[in-house]
């Protein structure tokens, strides 16, 4: 067992949390985000136990990227994600649609090697309505000697009074083009990494396929070391299928609707959560299953 998380520094715009002397990460939960980009919470830099960055922020082609996100590509035709916005048999276009998810309130927990983060937010159109409430849960755990783990957990409840629908770029129209959800953006330096995933399954040819889970080696500038992100999809997720790049950047998503919608009507709600293992080095495919093996959900 490694150190214990802790939170060491807590403010009205962000939240820092560490391991022993290394800082985690940091987590931006009311960011000064220009309007277009979707202003939401997100973490980043995500550190390794070794101190390397995992995470890119504001890259030039994605302004809208920003480390670790939780975030949505089309919601009843509404972007939570920034940016553009893909329209079928247009492609993609700029609209009055982006909106953002605004924190509400934290509440925190401390077990023996654990950390949580409850946090509420609430998901309001570009027009100023009120769409989504969400309740989300980061939990910091099995900090170990050369790796911590990030467990990601969202409750998304319909607060309009008509159902609503969550697609992507894909279910518009798009090819292999389904990200929504829970986002990643790797460093510059990641460009050309290697990615594996259960069953075998290596490359790019991943994207829209489905494993329990994928992972991303990646090399850093300056300093002699890689460093691997391990995200592990819960049984629970019935629907996820893999969004990944590695060229012409590194990105990882585990969308919940990547080829189909998913419609929750008002008042209900729709779960999903994640793991994301930060770990120092690059860690070839026996490790990683072993990994997976011992910390299984």
């Amino acid at each position: 067992m490694g150190d214990q998380p802790v939170i060491t520094r807590q403010d009205d715009e962000v939240l820092v949390v560490s391991a022993g002397a290394a800082e985690l990460f940091r987590y931006v939960h009311r960011p000064t985000t220009p309007a277009f980009e979707g202003p939401k919470p997100y973490l980043h830099p995500v550190r390794t136990l070794a101190g390397d960055v995992v995470t890119a922020f504001r890259p030039h082609d994605h302004r809208w990227h920003k480390g670790v996100q939780m975030t949505a590509t089309d919601v009843s035709g509404q972007n939570f994600w920034g940016g553009v916005t893909y329209v079928r048999d247009e492609g993609y276009v700029v609209l009055p649609n982006v909106g953002s998810m605004r924190h509400e309130e934290f509440s925190t927990a401390e077990a023996e090697g654990e950390l949580t983060i409850g946090e509420r937010l609430s998901w309001v159109t570009e027009a100023g309505q009120h769409w989504v409430d969400e309740e989300r849960r980061l939990t910091v755990r099995d900090v170990e000697d050369e790796a911590w783990t990030l467990e990601f957990a969202t409750t998304l409840t319909n607060a309009r009074s008509e159902p609503l629908s969550f697609g992507s770029p894909t279910t518009n129209g798009r090819e292999l083009a389904g990200y929504t959800g829970f986002f990643w953006r790797g460093p510059r330096s990641f460009t050309g990494g290697e990615v594996l995933a259960a069953g075998g399954g290596s490359g790019q040819e991943l994207m829209g396929e489905k494993a329990a889970w994928l992972a991303f080696v990646g090399q850093h500038d300056e300093v002699d070391r890689s460093s691997t992100l391990l995200f592990i999809d819960h049984p629970d997720n019935k629907n996820t299928h893999w969004f990944v790049r590695s060229t012409p950047f590194a990105a990882v998503n585990p969308s919940f609707a990547f080829f189909d919608t998913v419609e929750v009507p008002p008042g209900e709600s729709l779960h999903l959560r994640h793991r994301l293992v930060v770990a120092t080095g690059g860690w070839d495919r026996g490790r990683l299953e072993s990994y997976v093996e011992e910390h299984a959900w």
